[in-house]
């Protein structure tokens, strides 16, 4: 059974800065792209950030340039660095497998101050 545990989420100002991590157990991760999801209220849940197996990365157009993802198979962890946050990346940020979505994790707010 694949577990996603994030954390790393918190309360900021706009223009400050969060680093997200998700840990997944299980030995799949290593050879699996992953995402970074949000859902802020009232919207459906939409894909941030994903990174390949072997390192390639794609962004949501609104955060290109301000987040980035990245990963340590060896600590089974995905990153997510954001920078120059703004009130409408408010949300909940979640992790997950890019092909098959696996049971979510309890995610990490985020919340942006204006």
């Amino acid at each position: 059974q694949v577990q996603l545990v994030e954390s790393g989420g918190g309360l900021v100002q706009a223009g400050g800065s969060l680093r997200l991590s998700c840990a997944a157990s299980g030995i799949i991760f290593r050879i699996s792209a992953m995402g970074w999801y949000r859902q802020a209220p009232g919207k459906q849940r939409e894909l941030v950030a994903g990174i390949t197996a072997g390192g390639s990365t794609d962004y949501l157009d609104s955060v290109k340039g301000r987040f980035t993802i990245s990963r340590d198979n060896a600590k089974n962890t995905v990153y997510l660095q954001m920078n120059s946050l703004k009130p409408e990346d408010t949300a909940v940020y979640y992790c997950n497998f890019r092909a098959v979505l696996r049971p979510w994790g309890q995610g990490t707010q985020v919340t942006v101050s204006s």
